[in-house]
């Protein structure tokens, strides 16, 4: 896959970016079907295939259950071949299957720290806020981009954004930070123009639920995968598109389509 630079920062991306939540936790994900935890053999030959496919992008988040602590031994010896993508904000009891908030910025060094150890590495290459859906208030009352800058400065982290679910959150997330990610996918357009304005500023854009969390296979298309390809690369804003799958035929097709799209696109 050829690898796009997101936004400024000097970071190349693949186009597709494989997300991890279902090696972390099967509680509270509101995919249609349920799933079975990978374990450390199934999850390597993922990750694996993804490299294989080009791929070069993983998405984590302390919210994904054990996701990072599984990811700091998997990826040993090979950090260099990936740019890792990991949140705060948001925590998740494996236990109880509830999440909880925390924005302050006591607990966003912690969890960096937190992160860091738990990835086994020295930086995280790109650093995003874990919205609650109050993405303004998030962002004026705490300060947070701006502690997330300071980080970057410090060399913890590459690049600094936000996982907004607003459109005002996403334009002030970006006016602030590096890039966003945002909902987009056929079933859900309204956070375009958080996108037309990354296109227009040079930030920028990495799609969650680009296959709406896989509900958009039950919709009336021939093929509903690349349908979905198609559309959302249309869109010159969108840099990558983090698909959650542990099925190494669907990551296989994923990637197909989004080549077929790629090649296609005017």
């Amino acid at each position: 896959m050829l690898k796009r630079e997101l936004g400024n920062t000097g970071l190349h991306i693949s186009p597709i970016g494989l997300g991890t939540v279902k090696l972390g936790r099967d509680k509270g994900v509101k995919y249609p079907q349920g799933f079975t935890i990978p374990d450390d053999k199934e999850a390597a030959n993922l990750l694996a295939l993804a490299q294989d496919l080009g791929i070069n992008l993983i998405d984590t988040a302390p919210a994904y259950g054990n996701s990072e602590e599984r990811l700091g031994p998997l990826l040993r010896g090979q950090r260099d071949n990936w740019l890792i993508c990991s949140k705060v904000g948001e925590e998740f009891d494996n236990q109880s299957g509830e999440s909880s908030f925390n924005f302050t910025p006591e607990h966003v060094r912690f969890s960096v720290e937190r992160s860091l150890k738990r990835l086994d590495t020295d930086y995280i290459d790109m650093l995003l806020v874990h919205s609650d859906g109050n993405d303004v208030e998030i962002i004026q009352r705490y300060g947070i981009l701006e502690l997330l800058n300071e980080l970057k400065a410090e060399g913890k982290i590459r690049a600094t954004g936000m996982s907004t679910k607003t459109v005002e959150g996403g334009l002030l997330a970006l006016q602030k930070s590096d890039c966003a990610m945002v909902t987009y996918n056929l079933a859900h357009t309204e956070e375009k123009p958080v996108i037309d304005y990354a296109a227009e500023n040079r930030k920028g854009i990495l799609l969650k639920k680009a296959l709406a969390s896989g509900h958009i296979c039950n919709e009336q298309h021939a093929d509903p995968v690349q349908a979905s390809f198609d559309f959302i690369f249309a869109h010159s804003g969108v840099t990558a598109a983090i698909v959650g799958t542990i099925n190494p035929n669907h990551l296989k097709s994923n990637v197909h389509a989004a080549n077929q799209a790629l090649k296609t696109k005017p």
